[in-house]
């Protein structure tokens, strides 16, 4: 039973407030709060909400709260904001995860449209640029740290090493297109688990969250499912339908009124397609986004992928909000009729709502249904395989990283009926390996805190431009 202070003796209304005792206006606070906090990616991020959702306020438990994250791993797109709207979901249904999901990407989108504008008129200034290459070596640090993270929670056998090592071989040497990678290692882990092979047995990949283990029957929503997250044919339809028409509606508009080719209909293409494939998280969709925004369509530079990214890594919200300055940059540099800073802040908006708005209709439209399906083992399975390749595809994303942030030039080399990309040696870049080198050092060594590391690799890198006089 939920605890009697949480209790309330008033029947259910029919409306989106279920009898737990806590206040759509309280639930809102929460969340103001919650992404006021939501820095450092989304371990951290999903560190935080247990913290303050499950520890402090009781609202669930720690089972509810790993299989509601279970569900979002399992989901396209940012992990962190999509568990932020099935809990604010399950407090208060469709408010409750509008509120929830808006809140948590809301100050990340203002800071990284702000400093979009600020990259776009003083990118080409000394200062910023030294600002930037001090953040890339930080940058790279971080996302080899996100490797080994996931890898020491994901590959606890020689089958998650073989998903994780072929995940990597598959898009680093052959291309793979990664929904395709992503896809086979969850029918090999379904697979696996429907069959009750050993391997696929062994737990979901998390793990124990926070600090402290909260039991269901002590939380305000207590162990059973809530009158209103149950299954209804008749709102899931209503919600789907209003949820699809907002995001493809838009899409749909420029590609009458624009036409193909148009920047602006090639950003709401590529990241409605996005939306349906970044499987993995943030970082594991940032190596196919970079190396589609600078090879095929010419929106950034190799080096601008890392600067968005930093920009992200510093702001509160989803780290996949660093799409945002990749649609900004895109329609920067091509604005048409429009001016470029005005087409900028358009192409961001575009980009972050094709991406987010697809995460209400995931949640909205699956979640009632999971949460009658809280013990599946093959979709734990499922998700222990996802998880396992996504290591891999992590790992894709740093070497990619790290060739563009070490070394000045890359060469092609025809490997087995492909090509990949090897660095140029004598183009090695000193000052940023010095620098990788002492991030990785704090990050691995000594155990300095993600926001520490950019700030000092940010102020180095200001400080050797004027030592160089770039400044």
């Amino acid at each position: 039973m939920a605890n009697a202070e949480n209790t309330v003796t008033a029947p259910n209304r029919p409306d989106d407030t279920p009898d737990h005792g806590i206040s759509f206006a309280e639930a809102t606070r929460v969340w103001a709060r919650v992404a006021a906090l939501s820095f450092g990616g989304p371990a951290g991020q999903i560190a935080m909400m247990h913290r303050i959702i499950v520890e402090e306020k009781r609202w669930i438990g720690e089972t509810r709260f790993l299989h509601a994250l279970n569900y979002c791993t399992l989901l396209p797109g940012p992990e962190a904001q999509q568990l932020a709207i099935y809990i604010g979901w399950l407090m208060h249904k469709t408010r409750g995860g509008l509120v929830a999901g808006i809140l948590f990407v809301l100050p990340g989108a203002i800071a990284i449209m702000a400093l979009s504008w600020i990259y776009a008129i003083l990118g080409n200034v000394g200062a910023v640029q030294a600002l930037f290459f001090g953040l890339k070596a930080a940058v790279l640090a971080i996302v080899l740290e996100a490797v080994l993270r996931i890898g020491r929670r994901a590959l606890k056998n020689n089958a998650m090493i073989g998903l994780a090592a072929a995940a990597f071989i598959a898009l680093f040497f052959f291309h793979a297109p990664f929904p395709l990678v992503i896809l086979a290692a969850g029918v090999i882990g379904y697979v696996g688990g429907r069959a009750g092979w050993a391997a696929f047995q062994s737990g979901n990949g998390h793990g124990k969250v926070g600090g402290k283990q909260v039991a269901d029957a002590d939380t305000a929503l207590g162990e059973g499912v809530p009158a209103h997250t149950r299954p209804s044919i008749s709102w899931s339809l209503k919600i789907a339908t209003v949820c699809l028409l907002l995001w493809l509606v838009p899409v749909l508009a420029l590609l009458v009124f624009l036409g193909q080719g148009n920047v602006f209909t090639d950003i709401a293409i590529f990241f409605s397609k996005m939306a349906m494939v970044t499987f993995g998280g943030a970082y594991a969709v940032l190596a196919y986004v970079a190396q589609q925004g600078v090879e095929h369509y010419g929106w950034l530079k190799p080096g601008e992928m890392l600067d968005g990214l930093g920009m992200a890594e510093t702001t509160p919200g989803p780290l996949i909000m660093v799409t945002q300055f990749v649609g900004f940059m895109g329609a920067y540099r091509a604005p048409g009729m429009l001016s470029p800073l005005v087409a900028g802040t358009l192409g961001g908006l575009l980009t972050t709502w094709v991406t987010f708005v697809p995460c209400f209709l995931w949640i909205f439209l699956g979640a009632p249904f999971m949460e009658t399906m809280r013990s599946n083992k093959a979709l734990s399975a499922a998700l222990s395989a996802i998880t396992a390749a996504v290591v891999g595809v992590i790992l894709n994303l740093a070497v990619w990283f790290a060739l563009h942030v070490l070394f000045r030039d890359l060469r092609e080399v025809s490997w087995l009926g492909t090509t990949v990309d090897v660095p140029v040696f004598s183009s090695v870049n000193l000052p940023s390996l010095v620098l990788t080198v002492g991030a990785l050092l704090a990050v691995f060594r000594f155990k300095i805190g993600m926001i520490p590391v950019l700030a000092t690799c940010s102020v180095l890198g200001v400080l050797y431009g004027v030592a160089t006089g770039s400044i």
